[in-house]
């Protein structure tokens, strides 16, 4: 049974093929492959999800020739898990021509959709619609940063704060951001409290809730750096 219908494959086909404008790879990490090897393995135990987020990746890159699915068993292919700094699954890294970037911890279902389409499109054209002061500032991060957006797929507000963190991420390769579904890692929920979603946490240092505009995103994100923002 086909995850998404005739209407939403053609609405997504359709921004892709107007959209992008190079060619992107998602990098999927599951472990699927590996319950029919490693004994005494109960299935659906190691990743909750990876089946429905294959399913998805496969259906999305289906639509077009501008998107590559590699599939890798994230047990067997630890060392290329370590190359795109996958610690967790399922995963999706978005992997353009600068190398990997956005990543999606659990399916991009519900409203994440949006930002997985949006994520392709703005990989494969290799910039971003930020704010050329938003840029400025992210060019002079002399310090790496870490942005994890806990989110759920029923959050309408997720998308916002998924998509800036992400962006942001494209601008400078001091950031990596990521999308983590709170129910599929509850014990990272529960870590940094997710109670309310979105929650965006920085460096362990700095967290907010809300979908805040890019400009309060940016003041984070430089708190977070030790730097002031001008």
């Amino acid at each position: 049974m086909e995850l998404l219908n005739k209407e939403v494959r053609d609405v997504t086909k359709k921004k892709l093929d107007e959209e992008m404008t190079g060619t992107v790879k998602i990098a999927f990490f599951t472990q699927e492959q590996s319950l029919l090897i490693v004994p005494n393995r109960v299935p659906g135990q190691e990743c909750m999800y990876c089946r429905e987020t294959r399913q998805l990746l496969e259906e999305v890159s289906a639509l077009t020739d501008k998107i590559e699915l590699e599939t890798f068993d994230f047990v067997a292919a630890k060392d290329k898990a370590a190359e795109y700094g996958v610690d967790k699954i399922p995963a999706a890294v978005i992997v353009g021509q600068a190398g990997p970037g956005p990543k999606f911890y659990g399916i991009p279902s519900g409203y994440e959709y949006t930002s997985l389409i949006e994520a392709l499109v703005d990989v494969s054209k290799g910039s971003t619609g930020l704010g050329e002061k938003t840029k400025a500032a992210l060019k002079s991060l002399d310090k790496d940063i870490h942005i994890q957006v806990f989110v759920t797929p029923t959050c309408p507000y997720c998308s916002i704060a998924v998509r800036i963190a992400h962006q942001m991420a494209l601008e400078s390769p001091h950031i990596r951001a990521e999308m983590v579904e709170a129910t599929e890692f509850p014990h990272l929920a529960q870590k940094y409290n997710v109670y309310g979603v979105p929650k965006t946490v920085i460096n362990e240092t700095v967290s907010f809730e809300g979908a805040v505009p890019e400009e309060v995103f940016l003041g984070h994100v430089l708190k977070a750096a030790g730097q002031v923002e001008t």
